[in-house]
């Protein structure tokens, strides 16, 4: 970066400029400045503190769940976070579960019951009311993306002035090929989740004989395409021992970025993470992001307890293969379908009325003790979702 100040969002009451001289730093002015600096701040924290994914010419990535750093999608994570500030809550990230379809088996996943799922156009008009609400990430998940045969066609669709676009995917339908063309359809992510060093055991989870080899192929197909790969993998007080090799072996193949998602309860009751636990997470997170090799990690602890809070309901909503709403895939209960009128925005307003949704929770909400007791007002035999009415306040 040639100038050592370059405006990079101007909109009515505010102006936000990246310093270049001696590092990086944003700086906000005007009469909406006051709202958006905390946001700043933590931006510029990560900027200052930790390695950044990658610094391409006068463009930095953060973080692979970030967008890039000038760009029109990074201006639209400014207005939306301003918009928070100011208490109008922004959707921010939208996943959206767009097969039933999936080779493997896994207990863990989220995927609605239930039979069929949406058309090309309806998750196109998904994706619309997304970016209309403020959205600057789209995520497709469940059960496997890449066997949609439209799948590029999705991600094409997605407009990449507004948002950055994301998978979520085990890995078995990956070819060269196909990394190309999530390439070429612009693609800004792709995520494979690794359960453990041990084929065996990441087998063993997938339920799928061959489900290792599958996702390191298809980390290192994604690499070889030029794509960003973030390796994930969820921390459980059973799996906290693997997580060190974990990470070596992200190392090892060379991804952006390692992610760790920390498992969270179904039942009242189920086990979660310890506080000793967590605080090894942030230990690994403040560590392993120091200048260096190996790549930057990700934790859910931080990111959700010491920066932005429970995103659930608050900067983040899920929608179901089947079109309902929730306010993060691991929370059961639906609070609309986006497939019927106003969509997307009428469940989102929903959400937003109820008082468990208010307040800012340091704690992901699927492991607080005093949320998980709504749970279980849900009938036994309901595996996905549940209508909140009735149950949440």
């Amino acid at each position: 970066m040639n100038e050592e100040k370059i405006n990079i969002l101007t909109m009515p009451g505010l102006s936000v400029d990246m310093e270049t001289a001696g590092g990086m730093r944003l700086t906000a002015s005007g009469a909406l400045g006051a709202a958006c600096r905390p946001a700043l701040k933590r931006i510029n924290e990560r900027l200052r503190e930790e390695k950044p994914v990658r610094v391409d010419g006068d463009t930095v990535i953060a973080s692979t769940w970030l967008p890039p750093i000038p760009g029109k999608v990074f201006n639209r994570l400014i207005r939306a976070e301003v918009s928070c500030a100011m208490g109008k809550y922004v959707p921010e990230t939208v996943s959206i579960e767009i097969t039933r379809e999936c080779k493997c088996n896994c207990e863990h996943c989220t995927v609605s019951e239930g039979e069929g799922e949406m058309t090309t156009d309806q998750i196109k008009t998904m994706i619309d009311q997304a970016l209309d609400m403020g959205a600057f990430i789209i995520t497709f998940t469940e059960g496997d993306p890449l066997l949609r045969d439209d799948i590029i066609e999705l991600v094409e669709y997605v407009d990449k002035d507004k948002a950055i676009v994301n998978i979520f995917t085990p890995g078995t339908e990956m070819t060269p090929e196909t990394a190309t063309r999530l390439k070429d359809a612009g693609l800004h992510n792709l995520l494979i989740s690794i359960y453990s060093t041990d084929p065996a055991k990441h087998n063993q989870t997938r339920r799928l004989e061959g489900a290792y080899n599958w996702a390191v192929d298809a980390i290192r197909m994604g690499l070889d395409a030029g794509l960003l790969v973030t390796m994930n993998t969820h921390a459980s007080p059973e799996r906290m021992h693997e997580l060190p090799g974990i990470y070596e072996l992200a190392g090892e193949l060379g991804v952006h970025e390692f992610s760790i998602w920390e498992s969270v309860a179904k039942r009242y009751g189920d086990p979660v993470i310890s506080e000793e636990d967590r605080q090894v997470l942030l230990d690994m997170h403040h560590t392993l992001n120091q200048p260096g090799p190996g790549p930057r990690i990700f934790t859910s602890s931080m990111f959700e307890s010491e920066m932005l809070g429970c995103m659930a309901g608050r900067r983040w909503a899920h929608i179901c293969v089947d079109g309902g709403v929730k306010a993060c895939p691991y929370m059961p209960f639906e609070f609309g379908n986006a497939l019927e009128e106003n969509g997307l925005p009428a469940a989102w307003k929903i959400i937003r009325s109820l008082e468990d949704f208010k307040e800012r929770r340091n704690l992901c909400m699927m492991q607080d003790p005093k949320f998980l007791v709504n749970l279980d007002a849900i009938p036994e035999d309901s595996k996905s979702k549940y209508s909140y009415m009735g149950i949440l306040k």
